[in-house]
Formats: C-alpha cells, structure tokens, sequence
C-alpha cells in the first residue's frame, strides 16, 4: 500500500498520508515520500495550491512510535536523526512552498501530524477534530516547527501550556484559540471543504499568494525595516506578474480576472 496518495486536479495537489491502521503515524517510508513530494511539487507550476489530508478517522498522531521503539531496542543510537534527516526538510518544504496550503484535519493531530497541520495557511476541520502537543508525553521536546508556528497561532503563554501540559483541545478550542481556520459541522465535509478553499486559491494570483506568505514570515520575526524590505520585494515580484496586469485590465473593464498563475 503506498503510504502517501498524491492527486493533482486543476492544479490542486492533494496529498493524503495513507496509513489509517496506525492512524496516519509517520514512519520513515511516509516521512521521505511527504519530504520528497513537497520539494516536488514546489518546483511544479502546474500546482498551484496543496491540500494535506489523512486516510481513515484521524489526521496523524506524529511519529511511529513502534518503529521508533524497535531502533531504539536494536541499538541503533541515532533513532532521533529523523528530526535533521526527515521533519526539518518537510517543515522547510512546507514553509517556504510558494503557493497556498490547506490542512484537512480530520480527527486527531498530534505530535508531528499537529506540526504538519500548524504549517498550513488554512486548518479546516470537524467535530472530531482534535490537537494534542503529545511530545512531552514520551519524554521529548517539540519538533515539526511546532516551537514556531504554535506560539504565532495562540501565544507564547498558551503555546508553553499546551506543550508542557500535553493535554488535549477538542475541535471548539481550536478554532477559539485560532488553531482551526474554520469548523465544519460534518467530518465528512472536511476534506470536501478544504479542496474546495483550495480550488478558489489555485484559480487566483499564485506568485502574489506566496510573495504575501514569504512578507508575513520576515515580518513575523524581524524588525520593520526587513519587513518594508520584503514588501518592496514583494511588490516588485508581483507588479511585474502576467496575473498583475490582468487584474488591472479586468477592474478597468469591470470583468471578473483569469489569473493564469504567472
């Protein structure tokens, strides 16, 4: 069975982590083909949004424990180099992807599927919709990225809380606490919603969505100057896109835009 389903239609890659059994756990097999796919689909064109789901009733419970047990009772002493070897590089891919992200989170994410989820620029989830900063749980800090999107998504404060407390939030919380960019009354609608949000992004000004995502990182942690830097940038990157100037056509001739992505 292939762990990780990849489906591109009308420009939007939908890439569903296909481990239901084990609840979408991340071994090593789904780790380097998530990794691989995202760099993939970063220097695809033809992509222009990407929705992440999980097979089955949860999202995913982060990393194979199991396989991860069985390293460490083999002896092997660097069980922990997937962080360096595996989840950086997903989070980088993730990050710096120039083009919209939306999570499906059905059920449960935690761990390393709550730091996938953290990721995207929009959650999507249900009424089992659930998020738990497991790792303190087993003895670990956090990886994924997660010391970095969480306290951005629900502060410093909260994120210290839902790391060292290790309790969970039910689909509610999340959305109060901006964990969940929208709750959907029917699980069953997630994945549907989520493909939906991303069809609308896919269909708008690709290169202006991720020049807008690549100022709201410099921005969210550096000074002024660097984010009127990145503006400028921004701007200029934007300004000289085929979809700019189709923009400008459109309003002037008071028509809906087609924006090609370029």
């Amino acid at each position: 069975m292939t762990s990780l389903l990849v489906d591109v239609a009308e420009g939007v890659a939908t890439l569903t982590l296909n481990r239901p059994d084990s609840l979408n756990s991340l071994d090593v097999e789904l780790k380097v083909a998530l990794r691989d796919t995202l760099a993939e689909l970063g220097r695809d064109d033809a992509v222009r949004a990407v929705v992440l789901a999980g097979a089955g009733r949860a999202f995913c419970v982060g990393q194979d424990l199991r396989q991860h047990v069985a390293m460490l009772a083999s002896g092997d002493p660097t069980p922990l180099a997937t962080v360096e070897e595996h989840y950086n590089p997903i989070v980088e891919n993730l990050a710096s992807i120039g083009k919209p992200v939306v999570a499906a989170v059905r059920g449960m994410a935690a761990g390393a599927g709550a730091g996938l989820a953290f990721l995207a620029d929009f959650r999507i989830g249900g009424p089992k919709t659930g998020f738990l900063m497991a790792f303190a749980n087993v003895g670990l800090a956090g990886d994924t990225g997660i010391s970095w999107t969480l306290p951005r998504l629900v502060g410093y404060a909260k994120a210290t809380e839902l790391m060292m407390l290790a309790q969970p939030v039910d689909a509610a919380e999340a959305l109060r606490l901006g964990m969940l960019t929208r709750l959907v009354e029917d699980d069953d609608a997630v994945l549907p919603t989520a493909q939906e949000l991303a069809a609308r992004l896919a269909a708008g000004p690709t290169v202006a969505y991720g020049q807008i995502k690549r100022q709201l990182a410099v921005a969210a942690s550096g000074t002024l100057a660097e984010a009127l830097a990145a503006e400028a940038v921004a701007q200029a990157t934007s300004g000289a896109t085929a979809d700019h100037r189709e923009a400008v056509d459109a309003f002037v001739a008071k028509r809906p835009a087609v924006y090609t992505g370029r």
